[in-house]
């Protein structure tokens, strides 16, 4: 049995936040605002993960109103999703995400990201797709004023 989840996540950008992408920080003028380190990537994973399963979204489980989860690094939010959907009975056969964001390039950055992914969700880096593009200066993304994110994850009963 396979079970397909999409998610997406959006925050603005701001000067003096680290600008974390996929567990990794990558070097720039802005960051990301948000109430954890508001890395949109993996929050769009975490939200298909939580999708796939009919879970709710990463704010049921982490919400922005919990001092727990103040600045918390994603990678262990999105340790504790997979931990729920291992739980459950399922595992992650492959994931595909896209960033929208006009600056930083992210090109370097990807194997990086890949391989923190992969390890966290337990797949081989090959399975963890993470491509990136910009607006052509459109809208929010394009004026630099915020980023997205969205992921698409494929589980599979564990077993079959």
């Amino acid at each position: 049995m396979f079970r397909i989840g999409s998610g997406i996540d959006f925050h603005q950008l701001v000067e003096d936040r680290d600008l974390w992408l996929g567990g990794v920080r990558i070097p720039h003028s802005k960051g990301a605002k948000g109430h954890s380190d508001a890395d949109v990537l993996l929050h769009a994973i975490c939200d298909a993960l939580l999708g796939a399963l009919s879970l709710g979204d990463i704010g049921v489980h982490f919400p922005d109103t919990s001092e727990e989860f103040r600045n918390i690094d994603s990678k262990i939010l999105l340790r504790r999703t997979i931990d729920l959907i291992k739980n459950k009975g399922w595992r992650v056969v492959n994931v595909d995400s896209t960033l929208m964001l006009e600056k930083p390039k992210i090109k370097p950055f990807v194997p990086e990201m890949q391989q923190v992914i992969a390890r966290i969700l337990d797949v081989e880096v090959q399975e963890v797709s993470i491509k990136a593009t910009t607006t052509e200066k459109m809208g929010f993304v394009g004026r630099e004023e915020g980023l997205f994110a969205q992921a698409t994850v494929l589980l599979q009963k564990a077993g079959e």
